[in-house]
């Protein structure tokens, strides 16, 4: 039944160890065992207990290379999944608990990777910017348009077609409230932005960085002032 299988999809997720898993998941990367376990301050075996429960009921998958177990997302679905239920959950009004929370708090509003694509005050700068200039809709969902379809492969960001994930969705941002580009065109302007160094990760959670190099090009591609990366 329906119920029951929604049921047990809440369950899953209704323990603080495992949505604390998979949080640290959404930076799009695979980790061990070992470190979620280290993340969530629980002992190996009792992260091992989670992740098989998590594995069996689909929000994650597992692959094992020599003695490591690694398991990350199940998809851009079950990320999905992760992030509408941290906005809806309010983590931003939940005050940081020491200087240490406060800062990772500050910098994950700053920027972030949202599973594949960025958020945070970046990924709405992007989203505005794109819009401003003709190459997003949001009046009628996120859609791209030719000039921005134009745009990625202008600023060497071709596109893939065909696949069943759309071009470009919004992504209800949990620190800002509002929605940010996610789907193809967000993944891989996020993939580009990691490569290239206009970004790079900080810390040991999803928090991004602009480079330098990236205040220049997102302000050349898009005209978005440096002040607003910082």
């Amino acid at each position: 039944m329906a119920s029951r299988n929604v049921a047990a999809l809440a369950a899953l997720l209704a323990d603080e160890t495992r949505a604390a898993f998979c949080l640290a998941l959404l930076d799009g990367r695979a980790w061990t065992a070992g470190e979620l376990a280290r993340h969530a301050g629980v002992a190996p075996s009792t992260a091992s207990e989670h992740l098989g429960k998590l594995v069996a009921g689909g929000l994650m998958t597992e692959e094992r290379q020599g003695r490591h177990r690694y398991v990350r997302l199940a998809g851009e679905p079950a990320a999905r999944l992760v992030e509408v239920l941290a906005a809806h959950a309010a983590l931003s009004d939940e005050p940081p608990r020491g200087l240490r929370a406060a800062s990772t708090r500050s910098a994950m509003a700053r920027g972030r990777t949202c599973y594949d694509h960025l958020a945070g005050r970046l990924g709405i700068a992007i989203t505005d910017a794109m819009e401003a200039r003709g190459l997003l809709r949001q009046d009628t969902g996120f859609a791209l348009t030719d000039a921005g379809l134009g745009w990625f492969v202008e600023a060497g960001m071709p596109l893939p077609t065909g696949g069943r994930r759309p071009l470009a969705r919004s992504c209800l941002d949990w620190t800002e409230r509002r929605p940010h580009l996610a789907g193809v065109a967000g993944a891989r302007l996020c993939r580009h932005a990691l490569d290239s160094g206009w970004c790079v990760r900080i810390g040991s959670e999803r928090a991004v960085k602009v480079t330098a190099d990236g205040e220049r090009a997102l302000g050349a591609l898009l005209g978005i002032d440096a002040a607003a990366l910082r």
